[in-house]
């Protein structure tokens, strides 16, 4: 004898395997009508988010794609339901993941309310659209790549290792803070020593962690975060990205459809190319926004082509010089530490290596829209003046 469906199950049915509003508003309308049901439909949205889970993605990934497609009510649901699955998730995580759903919980006084909030609910038929309108899309993602093929191991002491977690946090939270004064500062001296002294710290803890590694014998191994890649220009935001995995012994490999970039690295050179590009990209549109006043004080139209040639040139011409600066400062410190080189040598090709396991199947793609001379000009002056040297000649004692 077969059961009667659930007013949940009938709502799925009718709204989640089509596209039309009707379908949606036959399944909203149902759920709308049954309050008994909101248990069991929270129940199945954290049964859908660890379907994600299974299918590669990672919390901040769902989140992001959530708020690509969608709108802050989304998003605002999508977060709840991270956060009460995690408290079911039994599988071992690294200490990114952690982090991302500590950034979930976390208030932010310029952005939505906290995840644990409760949305408005203006009335139930809104909000049970919504949900349903969330359903769909993390029903249909798509598989990806697991980065979390090295997580966990665990060391003698019973702490965990491998690429996932970070071993120096506080060496971290002082690079980010010495970048965000420099983004912040109005004084180009000042932002220019604050750089300096992040991208040392930069250079120092990633040498260190490779030394310490090959000294230890620690049976390190390449990890891979996903970096957002974000609209409008995401093709000029890309090349940055890649130019600035590439200076720091890592592989940046874009996916344009779902909104990011998969590079793959070491766990120290993985920090060092978020927290660069991230400080990269602020000087490239701040310095954008400038060019452009100035064009348009000069009587001169500036429309998209301009941004979208200045991104371009910008990164290209960052690319340029950290391949320079990343060439000039290996040949300086391997003549400090002799061992360096071969050490390094081999981290490349466990990076390459690692690369290719996880996109066997990669294509070059062109830039489109490129074709303004004065943006151009422009970004590439702006990447000139931009401060890149994030493997500063090091002296050890």
């Amino acid at each position: 004898m077969s059961s009667t469906p659930s007013t949940v199950e009938r709502a799925f049915a009718a709204a989640l395997y089509a596209d039309t509003d009707a379908a949606l508003d036959t399944g909203a309308s149902l759920l709308a009508a049954d309050p008994a049901s909101d248990t069991e439909l929270a129940v199945r949205g954290e049964e859908f988010v660890a379907a994600a889970w299974r299918r590669g993605w990672q919390p901040a990934d769902v989140v992001r794609i959530v708020r690509r497609e969608l709108a802050g009510v989304h998003e605002r649901l999508v977060s709840e339901l991270v956060l009460a699955e995690a408290g079911r998730d039994r599988r071992p995580r690294g200490a990114r993941w952690t982090a991302q759903l500590d950034a979930l919980g976390a208030p932010d006084a310029d952005g939505p309310d906290p995840a644990g909030a409760t949305p408005a609910r203006t009335d139930r038929f809104s909000y049970a659209t919504a949900v349903l309108e969330l359903y769909r899309l993390l029903l249909r993602l798509p598989s990806l790549e697991p980065l979390d093929a090295h997580v966990p191991r665990t060391g003698a002491d019973g702490s965990s290792g491998g690429a996932a977690v970070p071993r120096d946090t506080r060496m971290l939270t002082r690079i980010r803070a010495l970048l965000a004064k420099a983004e912040a500062t109005g004084f180009p001296e000042e932002a220019e020593a604050l750089s300096a002294k992040a991208q040392e710290l930069m250079a120092r803890h990633s040498i260190d962690e490779a030394l310490l590694a090959a000294r230890t014998h620690a049976k390190d191994a390449p990890g891979a975060w996903r970096i957002g890649v974000d609209a409008p220009y995401e093709a000029a935001k890309a090349v940055l990205l890649d130019a600035v995995a590439g200076a720091n012994r890592c592989r940046a490999v874009w996916n344009e459809a779902l909104g990011f970039s998969t590079v793959v690295g070491f766990e120290p050179d993985l920090a060092a190319v978020e927290l660069l590009h991230t400080s990269l990209l602020v000087q490239a549109t701040a310095a954008m926004t400038r060019a452009e006043a100035a064009q348009r004080a000069g009587g001169r139209k500036r429309t998209k082509s301009f941004r979208q040639s200045f991104l371009a040139a910008y990164a290209h011409r960052i690319g340029d010089r950290l391949a320079a600066v990343a060439d000039a400062a290996e040949g300086q410190v391997t003549a400090v530490e002799g061992e360096l080189l071969p050490v390094l040598a081999a981290r490349d090709v466990a990076v390459a290596d690692e690369a290719e396991r996880m996109f066997p199947d990669t294509v070059t793609t062109r830039m489109r829209g490129v074709h303004d001379a004065a943006g151009w000009e422009e970004g590439a002056a702006a990447a000139d003046r931009a401060q890149v040297n994030a493997r500063t000649p090091l002296r050890r004692p």
